[in-house]
């Protein structure tokens, strides 16, 4: 019960006195900056950028020792793949390659396919990716693919939690994918929005991205902070760009510039300082790095308890690619008649692939959820 006879109403200063004398008071923090409106660089905030791509490489990263590592902040992560994809058709693999093909996964984020088409390649097209009929990754579809593919195509490339199917593959899998990746002159540039969103672990979803850099690799990386700090509206992104040598990486970030400087001309910096205050100060980045794995397990136990549920139920069918798959969402196998059933009857709203988003899931709901999709699935086939 609140005693409101001891709330003193707090006001204002009101004078220049008071103004001056409640901007001393915070002097005697550190922390405490007297910050501006000015424009930012045009690549962006530079302790932004240079946090963001180690979190992305790792702090024993080589790349960043022979410092072949260069960045660009972006309006989220779907500037960083415009940006990307504006660089790489003027100047990869020659110069004006509207022709290059670029490969995006079969399903992918529907972007994928839009931000390159209108960056102005002509040749998208895409790779295999889930198998419908074992709900989980089509390896050697995908291997295949690679294997076909003109030298220096583009390959788009999800570095943890895929969207939509939460499937990723396994380090062994990233392995053979690099090989002939390597082998056949493929360029990987990956999509990183749910890094420590997806296992709670910065360093395991950042896996895939880490291993290519030790194998050599020259790559585009492209980051996204909506989702693991919740800055969805102030548009926080990066693109890491890892070169050969420290000469090659100055000259691509010398037209990244260019190219930023005709599409936003300099990105907003509240949310770029924020993420940099973060991931700079180790007290802020451990409290940061707790709270991200806690929405992860969050749903990775949504996972766990929604699988459990349908087994108990005897649901027909397997249920294990639920706890297989990671981050956000699911593809939970229901096909577009089930799905109708579950939103017209039980108003349960998912895609009509069957793609769920694990985040819905509450301990109050997963009994609902799943006696749900056991009458979706034993009375509609």
């Amino acid at each position: 019960m609140v005693d409101w006879h001891l709330v003193k109403e707090m006001k204002p200063p009101q004078t220049q006195q008071e103004w001056e004398a409640e901007f001393q008071k915070y002097q005697q923090f550190p922390e405490f900056k007297i910050l501006n409106h000015e424009y930012l660089p045009i690549l962006g905030l530079p302790e932004f950028r240079a946090n963001a791509s180690r979190i992305a490489l790792g702090d024993d990263s080589p790349a960043i020792k022979e410092n072949r590592v260069g960045s660009v902040q972006s309006l989220g992560g779907t500037g960083a793949l415009r940006i990307g994809a504006e660089f790489l058709r003027r100047w990869y693999n020659g110069n004006n390659n509207t022709a290059t093909p670029i490969y995006v996964s079969a399903p992918s984020w529907e972007n994928h396919n839009s931000v390159f088409m209108d960056a102005g390649f002509k040749d998208i097209r895409t790779y295999h990716y889930w198998d419908a009929a074992k709900r989980g990754l089509d390896l050697q579809g995908l291997l295949n693919d690679m294997e076909s593919a003109p030298e220096f195509s583009v390959f788009i490339l999800h570095a943890c939690a895929h969207n939509p199917t939460g499937t990723d593959p396994t380090p062994e899998q990233w392995k053979q994918i690099a090989a002939v990746m390597k082998r056949r002159s493929l360029f990987p540039f990956f999509d990183s929005a749910y890094q420590g969103f997806a296992s709670g672990s910065l360093d395991k979803d950042a896996w895939a991205v880490r291993f290519f850099v030790s194998e050599g690799f020259e790559l585009f990386c492209a980051q996204s902070f909506s989702k693991n700090f919740g800055l969805y509206n102030e548009r926080v992104g990066n693109l890491t760009v890892v070169g050969k040598d420290a000469d090659n990486v100055k000259r691509v970030l010398s037209q990244m510039e260019k190219i930023v400087r005709t599409t936003w001309s300099n990105p907003p910096s509240q949310g770029a300082r924020i993420v940099a205050t973060t991931l700079s100060s180790p007290q802020l980045f451990d409290e940061w790095k707790g709270n991200v794995k806690t929405m992860a397990d969050r749903v990775l136990l949504m996972r766990s308890e929604l699988r459990s549920r349908l087994e108990a139920l005897g649901t027909p069918g397997t249920w294990n690619h639920i706890t297989e798959q990671i981050g956000m969402f699911s593809f939970t196998g229901l096909n577009p008649k089930q799905v109708e059933y579950m939103i017209k009857e039980k108003h349960i709203y998912l895609m009509a692939s069957g793609r769920i988003n694990m985040c819905g899931l509450t301990t109050k709901n997963l009994d609902y959820v799943a006696k749900s999709i056991h009458e979706a699935v034993t009375k509609i086939q």
